[in-house]
């Protein structure tokens, strides 16, 4: 990918996830309430990090202002790695930013729990 790709697709509001000799993964995400779609990619973004790391491997999580959307992908994976979901917030905090995670949904779906928070949001698509 290069410079420009990168910063183009920076731009449009996504979440990266890049692994040391592995693939690039890439999500589209608004940084406000989530579809269940979304938080199923989250999971997956999360759910890849994680088995990078258990595996010894570096992970890159990136977003276009490095608060929400990458925040919300790194508590996952730290949920995933065994972190208590205000652990892993607290961590996040701690090494980023008192600023990082300010978007409230995103701390309730990890609170909750995106498992959760994904059959919430299903719900909204039934009616």
């Amino acid at each position: 990918m290069t410079s420009s790709t990168w910063s183009s697709a920076c731009s449009r509001a996504q979440a990266t996830v890049r692994t040391r000799q592995s693939s690039t993964l890439i999500t589209e995400l608004p940084d406000g309430p989530l579809t269940a779609g979304q938080i199923h990619s989250i999971q997956e973004l999360a759910r890849t990090a994680a088995h990078a790391l258990r595996d010894g491997r570096t992970v890159l999580v990136r977003c276009h202002s490095g608060y929400n959307r990458s925040g919300l992908v790194t508590a996952q994976s730290l949920i995933e790695l065994g972190y208590t979901s205000d652990a892993a917030i607290r961590l996040i905090r701690q090494r980023r930013s008192p600023l990082a995670l300010n978007n409230e949904a995103f701390e309730q779906y990890l609170t909750t729990g995106l498992h959760v928070a994904h059959l919430l949001s299903g719900l909204d698509t039934l009616g």
